[in-house]
């Protein structure tokens, strides 16, 4: 770059977003797509996190990244904050629960109301942050004490936005639907209240999306199966563009707690009137499919139809029943049973053309949180799929395609499910770590997810089977939401789209209505939907790259339009699907904090279920539970991170902590506010031993270096760096990350953490050198003395 491009970069404006980071410095996300600038702590003083700001890049910080001035601020979004109000020295304060906003809010004495010191509040900022001043705002809700039950996740619904309060206009309209399913509703519909289906859900589920059932068929000369598919009509009685619809827009999905949801929905559509409940007639959707026996679909058609369900089965009950049709569970269901055994053929079949396809199917275990009356974790168990689960997933997956082709087949626009295929980045990682496991596979530069598939099979009876199917699942994309059909990779399908969830999705909601569109010869047009908002515009950028551009641009400016408004409608749909992620894994992550705390102290045995530049994060066996053994805690050594292996290992020692490895770890330290939960390596005696050796070894040549002594037997080895060396590399020099470059450390520690664990051999090793020290310093005195009394009897004749 020469002198006069530099120039014109430095005296450049850019717009873009400030990300706020805990440790008080911070980023602008750039509206043009382009890297990152770097937000030094004095900069970040006079703006918040989410402000939309005007820099100039001024220079670089030590990492090499642009450093930015904020010349303007452009917008400023946050309004209020949640926090727990603080009382120091007679100043009322809010500290925000999101880190991210680095400044506490002042609050003056007649803007704290009936707040008490302690308490988790809602404070609207009423001026705005200075270089020299802090934000001064006013509380004007207060959600009560931070232990009260569910206030975990009344704070996450708070900050990361999730709406939760229904307008008045919705309510209104949704108190106005009648009770139950009126003669007039089942005009122009299927009556199928007279075919058994049934729901199969977990225990604890609420809301019934859909209902199945199976039946023996003919399918051109061999044997097949009719599947019927019965989804919830919602979109009956939620119209396009009213207020119930613009309220699930803005929700685009239910948000799943541990014992509480924040429905799409108002109760009474998403618990009652829509809600497939059993006994009771409900509208519904039916994908009615002819399924021969390679499990391939012959042929479908979808329908409005009225259906009464006959059951409500649990997973659980299924499974008994499909594997012992004796059991008490058969004898309790036996009208049913064989219209269960209809279905799980049909599986069978469906799962056998997956296979066929090379779609993915991974073994990790997922887990679920058992809560007591108060809200507080009682256990965490493994969520355990069994045959029932997959035969209600493959009959979904079926209908999912159907709605797809039926959409792509007819010309008309919709969203998309896609899932494109993992990145050049993610897929060098994964050949490195594949080759350093020693795994006779790898994956090509455009693979297909058969190549993962045959990967997982082979590996799968393995010791390290769970940590490489990790693996084969982190090298995938993420999904979105799109009208560009680009297929979904990791299913194998050429198109996809979600049809069977309208209750707490809104794409699920518009396919329905594309669908009903299609059905009755008209082109559905979406309603005016509010503006896609900030996270929306931040996913946007990120899947710029990802997105394709149309095979046949529209033809008018009308096309153009619509497309355009599809598009915004899918990326607001795939950021609050995020958006309701990350508001679940914060409040599972305070729970397991709570939970944690009680264990103080106590020890474990876990896995390593990642590897970083900063440490190991270790699974715990028993409670599910992850935490950090940060990189200060692993020893005297100096670790370095190897990005292809996934390990770190220590330069002196050689030890190496790579994904799988097996260890026990003490519980050290829990940060509720930080969501963070930080273990200690308790060595056994064989390991121990083989460190102190070690250690022994280095303090003999630490105390030889320090006695001037070299006869001893190990003159001749290799000159190692001694502990001491070790710490001072370990603490004063920074890091770097990369495949076999030092390990840096994260920012969660000052870079003079002390590591307990050692802390008595590192003790004992610096007292023998002082000691060693000591008596070279008196040898040498000695010898000085000596000399100058041989020099008055006798003067030195040269060396």
């Amino acid at each position: 770059m020469n002198l006069r491009t530099k120039t014109a970069n430095l005296s450049k404006e850019i717009e873009g977003t400030v990300q706020g980071h805990r440790d008080g410095h911070g980023f602008v996300l750039r509206d043009d797509g382009e890297g990152d600038i770097f937000l030094p702590p004095n900069e970040m003083r006079a703006v918040l996190h989410k402000d939309q700001v005007r820099v100039r890049i001024v220079g670089q910080d030590r990492r090499g990244r642009p450093e930015g001035h904020v010349l303007e601020i452009v917008e400023r979004p946050t309004k209020t904050l949640i926090g727990r109000l603080l009382q120091e020295s007679g100043v009322w304060l809010v500290a925000p629960e999101d880190k991210r906003y680095g400044q506490d809010v002042l609050v003056p004495g007649t803007g704290i109301g009936t707040a008490k010191a302690g308490q988790v509040v809602v404070v609207e900022l009423t001026e705005a942050p200075a270089l020299f001043g802090q934000p001064v705002g006013r509380v004007i809700e207060v959600l009560g004490e931070v232990d009260d039950p569910g206030m975990e996740i009344e704070i996450a619904v708070r900050k990361y936005g999730v709406p939760h309060i229904f307008s008045d206009a919705c309510l209104a309209e949704a108190k106005a639907l009648p009770d139950k399913v009126r003669a007039a509703d089942r005009k122009n519909r299927v009556d199928l209240r007279d075919v058994p289906l049934v729901t199969i859900d977990g225990e604890d589920a609420r809301d019934f999306d859909d209902a199945v059932y199976c039946e023996p068929a003919k399918v051109g000369r061999s044997k097949g199966w009719r599947l019927l598919v019965a989804i919830a009509d919602v979109s009956h009685y939620v119209q396009n563009g009213n207020a119930i619809d613009i309220d699930a827009y803005e929700r685009a999905t239910s948000v799943y707690f541990p014992r509480r949801v924040i429905p799409m929905l108002p109760e009474k559509l998403s618990n009652g009137l829509c809600s497939l409940n059993p006994a009771v007639d409900r509208l519904c959707m039916v994908c009615d499919m002819l399924v021969n026996n390679k499990g391939e679909v012959q042929a479908y058609q979808f329908y409005p139809a009225v259906m009464h369900s006959h059951a409500r089965f649990t997973y659980t009950e299924v499974a008994a029943i499909l594997s012992n049709t004796r059991g008490p569970e058969a004898a309790q269901r036996k009208e049913r049973v064989q219209d269960l055994l209809n279905l799980h053929d049909v599986y069978r079949a469906l799962l056998q053309a997956r296979q066929a396809r090379g779609a993915v199917d991974f073994d990790t275990v997922e887990t679920q949180i058992v809560c007591d009356d108060n809200g507080r974790i009682e256990k965490i168990i493994p969520r355990t799929r069994n045959d029932a689960h997959r035969l209600i997933e493959e009959a979904m997956l079926a209908a999912n395609v159907c709605s797809a082709d039926f959409i792509e087949e007819n010309g008309q626009n919709g969203l998309f499910r896609v899932h494109d295929r993992p990145s050049a980045e993610k897929i060098d990682i994964l050949r490195g770590y594949l080759k350093a496991l020693g795994v006779g596979m790898s994956v090509s530069d455009t693979p297909h997810p058969r190549e993962f598939q045959a990967i997982a099979d082979a590996t799968k009876d393995r010791p390290d089977s769970q940590q490489i199917h990790t693996m084969l699942l982190r090298s995938m994309m993420q999904a979105f939401y799109t009208p560009e059909n680009n297929g979904h990779f990791g299913l194998a399908f050429e198109a996809y789209t979600h049809f069977t969830s309208p209750i707490r999705r809104y794409p699920d909601l518009l396919v329905h209505r594309v669908i009903k569109s299609i059905l009755a010869g008209s082109h559905y047009r979406l309603p005016t939907l509010p503006t896609p908002g900030e996270a929306q515009a931040k996913l946007a950028k990120r899947l710029a790259s990802r997105v394709t551009e149309p095979q046949q641009k529209p033809r008018s400016r009308a096309a153009q339009a619509e497309l355009q408004g599809w598009e915004a409608a899918g990326l607001h749909c795939s950021a609050n699907e995020r958006r309701a992620d990350e508001a679940s894994r914060d409040v599972e992550a305070w729970l397991k904090c709570k939970y944690m705390r009680d264990h103080l102290g106590e020890e474990f045995a876990g896995t390593v279920s990642s590897v970083t530049t900063f440490g190991i994060f270790v699974t715990l066996d028993a409670m599910y539970v992850e935490g950090l053994v940060h990189i200060t805690e692993l020893g005297g050594d100096y670790f370095r991170f190897d990005e292809h292996r996934q390990e770190l290992r220590g330069e002196r020692t050689g030890i190496r902590y790579t994904i799988g490895t097996r260890m026990r770890v003490q519980v050290s330290r829990v940060d509720l506010d930080g969501r963070k939960i930080d273990f200690r390596i308790v060595h056994d005696e064989e390991e121990m031993a083989l460190r102190n050796a070690t250690r022994s070894r280095a303090g003999k040549r630490a105390r030889r270096e320090a006695t001037g002594d070299d006869g001893s037997e190990e003159a001749a080895a290799p000159a190692r760096p001694p502990v001491e060396a070790a710490d001072s590399w370990n603490q004063g020099k920074s890091g770097r990350s990369g495949s076999g470059k030092p390990a840096r450390r994260d920012n969660r520690s000052t870079h003079q953490a002390p590591r307990e664990a050692a802390a008595p051999d590192m003790q004992d090793l610096r007292a023998s050198v002082q000691q060693a020290a000591v008596a070279k310093q008196g040898k040498a005195a000695a010898k000085a003395a000596k000399n100058s009394r041989a020099g008055k009897r006798k003067p030195r004749t040269g060396r």
